[in-house]
């Protein structure tokens, strides 16, 4: 699996879900979408920090990113419940 197939994957499983759904694809990295696909850190069960998955990350995690793919796991995170999509305006 490639990277590039694996998130068009990812971003069509995840855009038809609520706001503050996360793919969760290990112990602690999650990913989810927000008008993007935003991958994130956890720390203490909560979003931590934003992560770029380049060539070199995919290679590294691709053996436990393949395995979420065969068996997906999904999670509501009270902490991205409320976050706007990136790609729309705000209006304050």
């Amino acid at each position: 699996m490639t990277r590039e197939s694996f998130e068009q994957e990812l971003i069509t499983l995840l855009s038809g879900q609520p706001p503050g759904t996360t793919a969760d694809l290990s112990d602690c990295m999650v990913a989810y979408w927000s008008g993007s696909l935003i991958y994130a850190y956890l720390g203490a069960g909560t979003v931590e920090e934003e992560l770029e998955v380049d060539d070199s990350v995919w290679e590294e995690w691709r053996p436990n990113l393949e395995k979420w793919h065969a068996s997906p796991i999904f999670s509501v995170r009270s902490e991205l419940a409320g976050k706007r999509p990136s790609n729309l305006p705000s209006y304050q």
